[in-house]
């Protein structure tokens, strides 16, 4: 096993060894730990800047950098998509931030005019979100146990932080592309060991956090004006998840994570200028984390973080992809629907009338946010994505829409793989336009889709997996994949080993 780097504090190393199940070699090529009774914010601050300037870090293996670049590319393609297609958000925010040249600025997407970098931030992040098709974290530590296990989620939205300050400081495209790294590995680790969701909170301020972080090593700022930004984000701008509630979806669910980069960065600029923000602020007895998490010492904080610095165990190696535009949770029902119709093409035969009943069972806390009962009648984009009736009513609209035929010659031709079918069926943008929205093949079935929480087992496996199963009734009574186990690892989760998971990026980009 690898091991875990911990602080010259012995007293301190055997409690921690013993937390971790009893340790005993410790290995400081890989890891760093800040102990929760440190005081956490410098600790990042000080892990990154180490990290950076090359004290540590220089052993990263090249698949690592390669799935930050896909992931970055991903988001990228993401962003242009949405910009392209003249969705509201991105349009807004882009326009805003057009109207704040600044000479030491940098660039938002498709353009060489110079903005001020907390607005062409914003911007390209939201253009990068807009589709809720780029990566996905569910904080997941396979090692170190429970507590670093809170399946906090997500996204690989704030990467336009890292270009902007480098645009600004003069960095070139390999500093960039570790900047991006130390970044996911800041929120990755973040959303290892607290649940924002369970307090109502967005995910976005992990991303925040990080962001303020790396931002502001970019850009050369001193140690405590870096933990002065943190302070403010903490402290003055916690969004909660109102954002993602409601009958229909808007532009702030969208927007979340971009808004939250604005404020990092206006928090990094602010603090270079000389306001003080709070320190220590994982300690803070009135921030969120301790707020929510009390500890019994007010020398705590109610967590340690892991982090890594060098090898091939780091956080973005956990990250998934979607291969095509649909809410995270909703991929193992995807999986398991194009793995039927692989094995069972005859599903399709006879078309829709012929479609009985699919039940999906899955885990909490999938079930309340794509299972809301006001998903079930989505008017709007941002609704559709987030609504597992509709995902899967789509996914069948599109294959009953090319037909028996041509899927049972496809499955002949590629017997071995799925690949053909995640390609052929993919979701895009224009399955969520308001053609699509009120199709009503697409509405008839969603009449016929049941799902369910399954209860203690399907929550047991998250965040490991995402733990779904389904099944499909056809109208003369034969039933698929009701035998089959749950589903786990679908396409573009972290550890599946099923399909090939470039080949399909490829045909998304």
């Amino acid at each position: 096993k690898q091991h875990l780097f911990f602080q010259n504090n012995t007293k301190m190393q055997l409690n921690l060894i013993r937390k971790f199940g009893g340790l005993s070699k410790i290995n400081s090529d890989i890891y760093r730990v800040l102990p929760r009774n440190t005081n956490q914010a410098r600790g990042l601050v000080e892990f990154g800047y180490d990290f950076m300037n090359g004290t540590i870090g220089n052993t990263i293996d090249d698949n690592v950098y390669d799935r930050v670049d896909m992931f970055h590319t991903d988001s990228i393609l993401c962003g242009l998509s949405a910009l392209s297609m003249k969705t509201n958000a991105p349009t807004v925010l882009r326009d805003e931030a057009l109207t704040y040249t600044f000479d030491n600025g940098c660039y938002v997407f498709g353009s060489d005019v110079k903005v001020r970098p907390e607005k062409a931030v914003l911007a390209n992040s939201s253009a990068v979100r807009e589709w809720d098709s780029n990566g996905t974290v569910f904080g997941f530590n396979s090692e170190l146990g429970k507590s670093f296990q809170k399946g906090e989620f997500g996204h690989n939205d704030y990467y336009s932080s890292c270009i902007a300050a480098a645009q600004m400081n003069g960095y070139n495209g390999s500093y960039a592309l570790k900047a991006m790294l130390l970044q996911d590995e800041i929120r990755g680790r973040l959303a290892e060991v607290f649940s924002l969701k369970t307090y109502k909170i967005d995910h976005v301020v992990h991303g925040a956090i990080a962001t303020a972080v790396v931002y502001g090593i970019l850009r050369n700022a001193s140690v405590d004006e870096i933990e002065s930004a943190v302070g403010m984000v903490v402290a003055h701008y916690i969004p909660y998840r109102a954002i993602r509630a409601g009958h229909q979806l808007s532009d702030s669910k969208g927007a979340s994570a971009a808004i939250s980069s604005e404020v990092a960065i206006l928090a990094v600029e602010r603090s270079m200028n000389g306001f003080i923000g709070p320190k220590d602020i994982f300690r803070n007895p009135q921030s969120v984390f301790r707020l929510n998490e009390p500890t019994k010492s007010d020398d705590e904080s109610p967590f340690d973080i892991v982090m890594t610095h060098s090898g091939n165990d780091f956080s973005v190696m956990g990250m998934h992809f979607k291969l095509g535009l649909y809410e995270h949770q909703s991929a193992g029902a995807i999986q398991s629907v194009i793995t039927l119709l692989q094995e069972y093409p005859q599903i399709l035969k006879g078309g829709v009338s012929n479609l009985k009943q699919v039940n999906i069972t899955i885990y909490e806390p999938a079930f309340s946010i794509i299972g809301d009962p006001a998903k079930k009648n989505p008017t709007t984009r941002q609704s559709a994505d987030h609504s597992m009736l509709y995902i899967i009513a789509s996914l069948f609209k599109k294959a009953y829409d090319v037909g028996y035929d041509n899927i049972a010659a496809l499955n002949e031709t590629y017997k071995d793989n799925t690949e053909a079918l995640w390609k052929k069926l993919m979701l895009l943008p224009d399955d969520y336009m308001d053609d699509a929205l009120n199709n009503s093949i697409t509405r008839d079935i969603m009449t016929k889709i049941s799902f369910k929480h399954g209860g203690k087992e399907y929550d047991d496996n998250y965040p490991d997996g995402i733990p779904t199963k389904l099944d499909i009734q056809r109208g003369n009574g034969d039933i698929y994949g009701d035998k089959n186990d749950m589903i786990m690892y679908p396409g573009g989760h972290a550890r599946n080993k099923s399909i090939n998971l470039k080949d399909i990026l490829n045909h998304k980009w």
